[in-house]
Parts: structure tokens; sequence; C-alpha cells
């Protein structure tokens, strides 16, 4: 019987490669799908980003030569340069020296490559290897199925080399990795290269779990490792989401394990929503569509949903020039723009499928960026919100009060 699942097991793995060798992807990497699966990933493959003069394009790089990230005149130009349009190969440059990536890396003490090292330990004492990651959460699952029951029962003599939280991690990370842009060339199907950019997506997100424990790993993160592996090496990769992931003005007040936080911006954008649009968020709020519907899938994913991918990644470059603003600011703006068409429908079924799986016309380039940038969000704005959050929270009864109350 064993035989037999092996075998069928290596008919669809040949399958599969064959398909992927058939398939075409687009400039960015994503495949083209006949209509039904282009319909089910929501991919859009006609692109509209501007094209940059080859003179722009010189002064970019000579920009980038001279990089220095605290000086206000190379910030300004950058920006100048974001509004124009980055072309596509010099994107990883430019993220790069946004977010101080070599600076970073050699200010901490954590290396990388000995951090994989020790991840491969546990990993090679269960008989799975990094390259073959999906494929294994099966046994993951039983192996964490085996070591929550060996926790009720008296230890054996012979302790295994890894722990109940490591195969946790281990499981819950490849589970995400499936999901993860499952049509892009470099994580779809079972060609070599899918199967090297998994264990790269694999091997950032874990060594990020161990650099920072208190965070560790939460939902969300698997798209933005695998964004910035489309633009960067692997360990620029992991310094980059450490930059995102670590530092206050970026994305440190969206992810930790117990996913509060992102909660707690989804009521700040919230708040946000009613002071910048009270008819719309009234009328959201009648039809039972909360904010943490929609909000909290865009915020943990950083719009990777949007069906056009241009648009996605210059969504991207503002976040990297602005921060956690530009991350409301692209809310807002999506928000504005399908305004007219969420007024128009009068139930949850229809409103949420629009929100979350936002219209090509929509999410096009020329449309939701030159938006985007006529959209202003300041940085007032967002504290005033986030201070009325807390003040509301400070003034909610606690359950125990509550019921001491009742009892009373």
């Amino acid at each position: 019987m064993r035989r037999r699942n092996s075998s069928s097991a290596s008919r669809r793995s040949s399958a599969n490669k064959r398909r992927s060798a058939s398939l075409r992807f687009d400039e960015f990497g994503f495949a083209f799908n006949n209509r039904k699966e282009q319909k089910l990933h929501h991919r859009c493959h006609e692109y509209s980003y501007p094209q940059l003069s080859p003179v722009r394009v010189k002064e970019l790089c000579e920009l980038l030569s001279y990089w220095n990230g605290a000086s206000f005149i190379c910030r300004s130009q950058i920006e100048r340069y974001i509004r124009l349009g980055i072309p596509p190969s010099l994107r990883g440059r430019v993220w790069k020296c946004l977010l101080n990536i070599d600076t970073l890396r050699e200010s901490s003490d954590f290396n990388y490559q000995t951090c994989l090292s020790e991840v491969r330990e546990p990993l090679v004492d269960l008989g799975i290897s990094e390259y073959g990651i999906l494929s294994a959460i099966s046994t993951l699952s039983d192996t964490q199925n085996d070591l929550g029951l060996n926790q009720q029962q008296p230890s054996s003599s012979s302790e295994p080399f890894y722990s109940i939280d490591e195969i946790t991690l281990f499981r819950q990370i490849a589970l995400d990795l499936q999901r993860s842009f499952p049509n892009h060339r470099s994580l779809m199907g079972q060609s070599p290269e899918a199967i090297e950019g998994q264990a790269k997506l694999f091997r950032v997100l874990i060594a990020y779990a161990k650099y920072n424990p208190q965070i560790g790993y939460s939902q969300g993160m698997s798209y933005i490792a695998a964004v910035l592996l489309m633009q960067l090496g692997e360990e620029e990769a992991f310094w980059a989401l450490t930059a995102l992931l670590d530092k206050p003005r970026y994305l440190a007040e969206l992810f930790d394990l117990s996913l509060t936080k992102v909660q707690h911006q989804v009521k700040v954008f919230d708040k946000f929503l009613k002071h910048r649009k009270a008819q719309l968020s009234k009328y959201l709020d009648s039809t039972g569509v909360l904010s943490v519907h929609f909000v909290m899938p865009w915020f943990l994913t950083l719009f990777t949903s949007l069906p056009c991918w241009d648009s996605v990644l210059a969504v991207w470059d503002l976040i990297i020039l602005q921060g956690l603003p530009a991350v409301f600011r692209t809310a807002l703006t999506i928000i504005e723009l399908l305004e007219p068409r969420l007024m128009e429908l009068n139930d949850e079924g229809t409103i949420l499928p629009l929100l979350l799986r936002v219209p090509v016309d929509v999410a096009q380039y020329t449309v939701l960026v030159s938006e985007l940038w006529k959209t202003e969000v300041q940085d007032w704005e967002i504290k005033c919100m986030n201070s009325l959050v807390l003040d509301e929270s400070h003034h909610e009864p606690k359950a125990g009060k509550v019921e001491d109350n009742k009892e009373t």
C-alpha cells in the first residue's frame, strides 16, 4: 500500500513539473492561467506603470550610489522618483537604501547563517529537509500530536532534539507557505525554482522567529517575506523583514503573536474612517460590515491581494518610504475609489466581496496610484484616533469587575 501511494505521489510530482514547465509567466513572475484559475487567484497581467526615461534611470542610479538615509535631500529626491515610478530593475536597491539594511546587519550580533545551522538540527532529527517542507506537513502534525501526548506522561530517557514549540512553528510556517502566492513562479509547483523559493521563504521566516521570539511568526508574515524575496537576495530579505517588523515607523505596531496589535490598528482605522468618511462609515455599519472584516486582511498582507502587481509594488514603495501612515493612506484611497459602488449595495454578502477582491479597474496603476498620491493622511490624525481608541479601552469595564458587580 505504501509503495502504491509513493508511486502515485511520484506521478503527481512529475505531472506538476511538466505543467510548471509548460506555463508562461508575466514580467513579475505570475503565471498566465486559464479564465477559471485567473478568477480564483484574482490576478491581472495587464500592467500600466510608467516607464522612466534613460536619463531619469541614470539619475536614480547616481542617487542610490551616494545614498545617505539621514540626508533630507536624499529622501526628498527618492520620494520624487517614487512618485514618477521606480523601475522594476532598481526597486530592490531602493528598498535596501530606504530600510538601511546594510547598517542594520552590520550593527547586529545576530548571524543569519549560524541561525540556519541551528534550525537544521531539529529538522535533521525529524528526517525533514527544508527543500521538502511542504510535503512534511503531515509528519509535523503527527509529531506535534505525539509531543502533546508525551508532555502528559513521564519523560523517557532519550529526549528528542526538538520541542513542541519548534514543531508548532515549523508546521505553521509550512501551512502558510502553501497559501503564499501559489501562482508565482518562485513558489509554484515542484519546479527546481519553486522548491528553492519555498526553502528560502521557510528559512527567512524561521530565522526571523528565532531572531525576535517576542513576535515570532504570525499570520501575514509569509506574504511580506515572499514579496521581499522577489526583490532581494535571501539574507537581504531577512534583514528587510527585520527592519519592517521591528522599526516603530514601519510595521512594529501591526505584528505580534496574539494579533492584538493589528486588531488595535483596525480600531484606529475605524475611527479614522468615521472621521474622514462619516456617511460611508455609518452606511457600512448599518449593513453589518465591520472594518475588521476587510481592513485586517489588507493590513496583514500589505495589500498583496490587489489584482494588479505593479500597483502593489507602488504601494509598497510608499509604505517603505513613509511607514504606517502610508498603510492607512492606501486603505483610505481604496475605500474612496469604491465608495460610489459600495453605496449602491445593501448587504454584507455583496459589500464584503467587493472590498476583499478589489476590481481591476480600481486597482490598476493609472487609477489607484494616481489617487494614492492625491490622498493626504497626517500623522496627527492617526495619533489622535489612536488616543481615542486607547481612552475608550481604558474606560471599558473589565469582565471580572462586571461579574463582581452582578454578584453584589
